[in-house]
C-alpha cells in the first residue's frame, strides 16, 4: 500500500483518532460495570446469543485471519487456509456441540481453575506455565501487522507504531475488562464486515469486468487446478500430513484457551453458550471466505504478485479514498478486537492463578479491591512483555508465534478429556503436560518440523519414507494423550472437585 498523498493522510489520521477516542469513551463506561473480578474477566456471567456470538467471532478474526490467510493462499492454494479460517471453523462447532455446555456449568473463571478443581493445585500451576507464554507472539504478531499498515500509510516508525497500538488496547481493557471488549469487539464486527463486503464487492466487480456474477464464474474457473487441491502431486503425503496438523492445531489447540473460556463462560447459560458457539462458527467460517476470496483472485487480477500484502495490494488498487478509508477501518477493527481478547485472557490467567495465590499467602483476608487491582496489572504486564517481543524484531516474534500450538501439545488431553473422564489423576495430568511440552520443546529449540527428524526418516526404506513425515505438533499431542489415558487407568480413585475440596471461583 503506498502512502497517502498528504490532504488524504490529514483526513484518514483524523478519523482514526475519532475512532480511538470512540474506543476509549466505551472504555470508561464499561468501567461503571465493573464491580468485581467477575465482572472484568467474565462480563458477569450475563452476555446474551448476540453479543456473545460477535466477541466469539471477533476473537479469532485478525491480522491472520485476514492478511496472513489471503498471503498463504496466495502462495499455496486453499490448502493454505487449513488452520484459518477452517481449523477455527471447526474448532468453534465442537466447542458448540461438546464442550461449551459442560465449561459453563462449572462457572470457571481460567483454563488453570479447571485444573485446580480437577487434578490439585500443581497442575494449576503448570498449566497456567504453559498457558500465559503461548500468547505473547500472537499478540506481537496483531502489533506488528498495524503498525505495518499505519507505516505505510502514514509513514509512522514501526516502534511508535507498534507502542501506539499497544496504548490503546491496553487503556479501554483496563478500564472496563470483559465488557469494554464485548461492546467495542460489537462495533468493530460491524466495521469488519463492512470493510469485508466492500472490498470483496470490489474484487468480484473487477474479475468479472463490471458484474459480480461473471466474477464469482472467473473466480470458479479462473485458478489453476492445484490451487483448489489440499496436497500437490510431488509432495502427496507429507501435503496432507501437513494439512491434517494445521487443521488440528487450528480446531483442537484453540479448544483449551483462556480466550474461548472466557465467552462461553460470559454468557447468560449454557444454551446461550453453546449456541453462541455454534453460530460463531457460521459466520467464522462465512468472513472467513473473504480472505480465500483475495488469495485466490490476486493471481488473476496481478503478474507479480507479492508473498505478503495481497489484502492491502488489493485494497490500493481497487477502492477509491472513501472506500479506501471504511477499509482501513476494518483492518484496525480487525486488529484491535483480536489484540483486546488476546491481551486480556492471559491477564486473568496471571492475575487468578499465579499471582493471585501468591498474595494470598501475605493476605489476612480476601479484598474485592486487590482482585481487581492483581487483574489490571497483570494486563499491563502482558501488554508490556508482548510490546517488548514486537519490538524485537520480526524473527524473534515470529519465534515466539511458534506457542500458538502450545494448548494443543501441552493442555488439550488433560482439559479436553478430562471433561468427560471421571477415573484419572493429579499424575496423569501432570506427566501428560509435560510429556507434550517436553517433546515440542526439543523439536522447536532443534528446529525440527518432523518428529525426531533426523533420526526416524533412516528407518525407513526411500519407497516407505513417508512414514515418517509426521509433524512433530501430532506426534506431541498423541504422546499427551496416550500418557493421560494410560495413567488415568491406572489411578486407583477418580479425581473431582470434591477430592481437592475447593470451589473454583473461590479466588473471585
Amino acid at each position: 500500500m503506498e502512502p497517502l498523498p498528504n490532504s488524504l493522510a490529514i483526513v484518514f489520521a483524523s478519523v482514526l483518532a475519532i475512532y480511538a477516542i470512540a474506543m476509549l469513551v466505551i472504555g470508561f463506561i464499561a468501567q461503571r460495570r465493573i464491580q468485581n473480578v467477575e465482572d472484568y474477566v467474565v462480563a458477569g456471567r450475563n452476555l446474551p446469543t448476540s453479543l456473545a456470538t460477535l466477541t466469539i467471532i471477533a476473537t479469532w478474526f485478525g491480522a491472520e485471519s485476514l492478511m496472513t490467510t489471503a498471503d498463504e493462499v496466495s502462495q499455496r492454494g486453499v490448502r493454505g487456509a487449513m488452520l484459518d479460517p477452517f481449523g477455527i471453523s471447526l474448532c468453534l462447532l465442537i466447542a458448540g456441540l461438546l464442550i461449551a455446555g459442560p465449561v459453563w456449568r462449572l462457572g470457571l473463571l481460567t483454563i488453570p481453575d479447571f485444573f485446580r478443581q480437577r487434578y490439585g493445585k500443581s497442575a494449576e500451576l503448570l498449566s497456567a506455565s504453559i498457558l500465559v507464554p503461548s500468547y505473547f507472539g500472537w499478540i506481537a504478531a496483531q502489533y506488528v501487522a498495524l503498525a505495518t499498515m499505519l507505516d505505510q500509510l502514514f509513514g509512522l516508525p514501526m516502534a511508535a507504531g507498534v507502542i501506539g497500538v499497544a496504548g490503546l488496547a491496553a487503556s479501554y481493557t483496563l478500564m472496563g475488562g470483559m465488557w469494554s471488549v464485548t461492546w467495542t469487539d460489537t462495533i468493530q464486527m460491524l466495521l469488519i464486515v463492512v470493510g469485508l463486503l466492500v472490498l470483496g464487492f470490489e474484487i468480484l466487480m473487477e474479475l468479472g469486468a463490471g458484474s459480480v456474477w461473471h466474477g464469482v464464474d472467473e473466480l470458479r474457473s479462473g485458478p489453476e487446478a492445484a490451487m483448489w487441491e489440499i496436497s500437490d502431486d510431488s509432495h502427496r503425503q507429507a501435503g496432507w500430513m501437513a494439512a491434517v496438523t494445521a487443521l488440528a492445531i487450528g480446531s483442537l489447540g484453540n479448544l483449551p484457551v483462556q480466550d474461548l473460556l472466557q465467552r462461553i463462560c460470559s454468557s447468560r447459560s449454557d444454551r446461550v453458550a453453546r449456541r453462541a458457539c455454534l453460530l460463531g462458527a457460521a459466520g467464522y467460517l462465512a468472513m472467513g471466505a473473504f480472505p480465500i476470496l483475495a488469495g485466490l483472485s490476486a493471481a488473476l487480477l496481478f503478474q507479480d504478485v507479492p508473498t505478503e500484502g495481497v489484502v492491502t495490494l488489493l485494497a490500493s488498487k481497487l477502492l477509491n479514498p472513501t472506500l479506501l478509508l471504511i477499509f482501513v477501518l476494518a483492518i484496525v477493527s480487525t486488529v484491535l478486537s483480536t489484540v483486546v481478547s488476546a491481551v486480556l485472557a492471559p491477564a486473568a490467567v496471571l492475575a487468578q492463578n499465579l499471582v493471585g495465590p501468591v498474595c494470598e499467602r501475605y493476605s489476612t483476608k480476601p479484598s474485592v479491591d486487590r482482585a481487581l487491582r492483581h487483574q489490571r496489572l497483570s494486563v499491563l504486564v502482558i501488554v508490556i512483555a508482548s510490546t517488548v517481543i514486537a519490538l524485537l524484531g520480526e524473527g524473534t516474534y515470529e519465534l515466539v508465534e511458534s506457542s500458538y500450538s502450545l494448548s494443543l501439545v501441552g493442555l488439550f488431553a488433560p482439559f479436553v478429556l478430562g471433561l468427560f473422564i471421571r477415573r484419572t489423576s493429579t499424575a496423569a495430568a501432570l506427566i501428560s503436560m509435560s510429556l507434550g511440552v517436553g517433546f515440542w520443546l526439543l523439536h522447536v529449540v532443534s528446529g525440527w518440523e518432523l518428529f525426531l527428524e533426523p533420526w526416524l526418516a533412516k528407518l525407513f526404506p526411500q519407497d516407505y519414507r513417508w512414514l515418517a513425515l509426521w509433524p512433530h505438533e501430532l506426534v506431541d499431542t498423541g504422546l499427551s494423550i496416550v500418557a493421560f489415558l494410560g495413567i488415568s487407568c491406572c489411578s486407583p480413585t477418580a479425581s473431582d472437585a470434591s477430592v481437592h475440596g475447593e470451589q473454583i471461583t473461590g479466588r473471585s
